[in-house]
């Protein structure tokens, strides 16, 4: 699977990074400036750690990208952490970045587009912002992290999360980190 994975400003940067390290598959991220910035102010970490777990790796100012362009094929984009200014922006169709562009392109393809919201509380302008993109076929999945399933360090949350996600991309439940469990 070939997925397109952005990490926007929005706190969580934790998410997106285990997303990028744990997916399998062939993958490309962006990162906007700001997630960059969250992300060493949240873990220390640089985009230079997350370089090795993609196939490449684009800056979000960056509208020249084969990835801004429906002729280069993509099974999915999932954007980890969304903020809610990326979001409303895909929802009002204002693809001013790599970021924006490349949602736009997995909307007008029907490619299966996810947006990982990392927010709260939520005004009436973006739930109806996720309403829009629920419609035009995104999925909105709020990091909303489980406790259920054993979770003991963040890392954890971030983990099972991140097996969340795949599991809605079509990975195997036991790929996606999830526990195998009969009701």
């Amino acid at each position: 699977m070939r997925v397109v994975i952005a990490m926007t400003g929005a706190s969580g940067s934790i998410f997106g990074m285990e997303f990028v390290k744990s997916f399998p598959g062939e993958k490309y991220l962006i990162a906007s400036r700001w997630a960059k910035s969250v992300m060493a102010q949240e873990t220390g970490a640089s985009l230079e750690d997350l370089a090795p777990h993609a196939r490449r790796v684009f800056s979000n100012e960056d509208i020249s990208s084969p990835l801004a362009s429906g002729a280069n094929p993509f099974d999915a984009m999932v954007v980890v952490p969304c903020s809610a200014s990326t979001l409303s922006k895909i929802a009002g169709g204002i693809a001013d970045s790599l970021i924006t562009r490349a949602a736009a392109v997995a909307l007008k393809e029907r490619r299966k587009l996810v947006l990982c919201l990392r927010e709260t509380p939520l005004s009436s302008i973006l739930i109806e912002n996720m309403e829009r993109v629920s419609r035009a076929g995104a999925v909105v999945m709020p990091i909303s992290p489980s406790f259920y399933q054993g979770a003991a360090t963040v890392a954890d949350l971030a983990r099972l999360f991140s097996g969340r996600i795949a599991a809605v991309l079509g990975e195997p439940v036991e790929t996606a980190g999830w526990k195998k469990e009969l009701l």
